[in-house]
């Protein structure tokens, strides 16, 4: 699997740890280990300008995910694998990039009560399930998607004895003050 950093925000993020959970997540969709991904971490300015210009909305966000290739076709039964389901699908491919702030994770950490660390880990898992095609739009969706995002950073933390905080979606909620809306059309 090769995922590949960039951090262009002028923050210090442990990158390391970051790719890891990143892997954590793939894995445990089943990604195909051929998969390719990308996290960037960008500053404000960069952040409101992809946010008016994929999403017409004005200021910064807090992630953007930008799916490139579909990587497998529908599973049997529904749209999504599903953690330690069936094999990794025979196809790789890029799955995209996912973009996140981390001026903006660290206000919505301070109102959430956890590490920004702990809010960056939730945009980006939550920025990876959005290129798997998951989303929140209806209340089934949502249900489906924060219960999933919050197993995933909770079996990261269990194996990686990282203490994190609530996940900041206990309630099925979005990332803790996000402004949420991942999904612009690719160009």
């Amino acid at each position: 699997m090769s995922i590949e950093i960039a951090n262009e925000s002028g923050v210090n993020v442990d990158e390391p740890a970051l790719a890891g959970l990143a892997r954590h997540v793939l894995d445990e969709m089943r990604v195909h280990p051929l998969a390719e991904l990308s996290l960037l971490l960008v500053d404000e300015p960069a952040m409101t300008e992809l946010h008016v210009r994929w999403m017409g909305e004005e200021g910064p966000t807090d992630v953007l995910a930008f799916p490139m290739d579909e990587l497998r076709p529908p599973q049997p039964g529904g749209a999504h694998a599903e953690p330690g389901g069936s094999e990794p699908s025979g196809i790789p491919g890029l799955l995209g990039d996912v973009v996140i702030c981390p001026q903006v994770a660290a206000v919505q950490a301070r109102r959430a009560r956890h590490s920004v660390g702990d809010e960056i880990d939730l945009l980006c898992a939550h920025g990876i399930l959005h290129l798997l095609g998951y989303d929140h739009a209806d209340p089934r969706e949502h249900a489906a998607m924060f219960g999933l995002q919050d197993r995933l950073l909770a079996s990261w933390r269990a194996e990686h004895g990282a203490a994190g905080g609530p996940v900041g979606s206990a309630n099925g909620a979005a990332p803790s003050g996000s402004q949420d809306d991942e999904q612009p059309a690719p160009g």
